[in-house]
C-alpha cells in the first residue's frame, strides 16, 4: 500500500472543549474573482482527505477541493472526532450528532479565520446528515446546502436493509476494522463499473493511511434513529443530490424530504451513472458541475 502524503494546502486545528479537530483549506485561486467559502463534510468510512484532496494518477481533476479553488472558491475540509487526524481516545462510537458538534466548532474557526459571512455546506452519505443537522442547529451560517446520498428515514434503503442485519455487531463496539476489500466494497455493492480500479485503489491507499477501523456511531445511528434531521427545521436553500444507481436512500425518502423543504430557492438532482461514492465516480466532473452551478447560482432578486 501507498503512504499518501497531502499538499498544496494549509493544516489547521481548532478544539471542541478539549478534542482537538484537523482542518484542511485549499484557499481560492487569486487569479479568478472569490466565489464563496466551501466546508467539505465526510462519510461514515473515510477521513476528509481522502474524500475530497484525492489524487489519482492519469485522472484529471481527483480533488474537488483543486477544482473549486480553481474556480475561486476557498475550500476547507475537517475530519469529524474518530476520524483521520482529529482525536479518537474518547471511548465513544462518534455518533452523527456530535459530528454536527464538530462541525459547529469547525464552522465557527473558518468564519472567524477567514472573515466569510456564511458558508456552503456540502455532505456526502453520513455528512450529509451530520451537515443538514448542522444546518438545522445553526441556520445563520450556511448559505447554501447540498446533500450528497443523504437518507431521511430510510425506508426504501436496500443498503441500510442489508447494514441494519449487523446491528448487533455495530452495538456492541465502538469501532468498526476496514481495509480494502472494504472499501472496494463501498463502490462495487450498487454498480461497480461507475468507478475506475485506478480510483478505487488510489481512494483505498488514501482511507488507509490515516485509519485502520471507524467509528460505528453513524452506521448505528443510520440503522436504528432515522430520522434525525427536521426537513422543516432546514431553512438555507438546499440541493439534493442522487446518484442514479445509489442504494442509501430511496427516491421516494428524498422527495419526500425535499417537498418539506420550506426555502423554495431548492433543486433536486438524479446523477447518472454515478453509485454512492460520486467524487470518485467515472462521471465526477458532471457532479462537480451540478455542485457549482448550486453554489454559484445568483440569489434570487424577487421573491414574490
Amino acid at each position: 500500500m501507498a503512504n499518501v502524503e497531502w499538499s498544496g494546502g494549509q493544516e489547521h486545528w481548532t478544539h471542541k472543549g478539549d478534542i482537538r479537530l484537523f482542518l484542511w483549506q485549499k484557499p481560492a485561486s487569486p487569479k479568478v474573482p472569490y466565489a464563496g467559502t466551501v466546508l467539505f463534510v465526510h462519510g461514515s468510512s473515510m477521513a476528509s482527505q481522502p474524500t475530497f484532496d484525492l489524487s489519482v494518477p492519469g485522472r484529471p481533476h481527483s480533488s474537488v477541493m483543486d477544482w473549486f479553488a480553481e474556480r475561486g472558491f476557498d475550500t476547507w475540509c475537517m475530519d469529524n472526532e474518530g476520524y483521520g487526524r482529529s482525536d479518537k481516545h474518547r471511548p465513544i462510537n462518534f455518533d452523527i450528532s456530535n459530528g454536527a458538534d464538530d462541525l459547529s466548532a469547525g464552522s465557527a474557526y473558518i468564519l472567524e479565520k477567514t472573515g466569510a459571512k456564511q458558508l456552503l455546506v456540502y455532505g456526502i452519505s453520513s455528512g450529509a446528515l451530520k451537515a443538514a443537522l448542522f444546518a438545522q442547529r445553526h441556520p445563520e451560517r450556511v448559505a447554501k446546502l447540498a446533500l450528497d446520498a443523504f437518507v431521511w428515514t430510510g425506508q426504501g434503503s436496500p443498503t441500510l436493509a442489508e447494514r441494519t442485519k449487523k446491528l448487533p455487531e455495530f452495538l456492541a463496539k465502538n469501532s468498526r476494522p476496514i481495509d480494502r476489500a472494504f472499501v472496494h466494497s463501498i463502490f462495487n455493492r450498487d454498480h461497480a463499473e461507475c468507478a475506475d480500479d485506478a480510483t478505487k485503489d488510489a481512494f483505498a491507499d488514501a482511507i488507509l493511511t490515516l485509519d485502520s477501523s471507524m467509528p460505528t456511531g453513524t452506521y448505528v445511528d443510520m440503522c436504528s434513529k432515522l430520522p434525525l434531521v427536521d426537513p422543516t427545521q432546514v431553512k438555507a436553500a438546499t440541493l439534493i443530490m442522487r446518484g442514479e444507481y445509489d442504494g442509501i436512500a430511496s427516491l421516494d425518502d428524498l422527495i419526500n424530504f425535499y417537498k418539506l423543504l420550506p426555502c423554495t430557492n431548492k433543486q433536486f438532482s438524479i446523477m447518472q451513472g454515478i453509485s454512492h461514492a460520486s467524487f470518485q465516480q467515472k462521471n465526477h466532473l458532471m457532479v462537480y458541475q451540478i455542485l457549482h452551478s448550486f453554489f454559484s447560482q445568483p440569489d434570487p432578486i424577487y421573491k414574490g
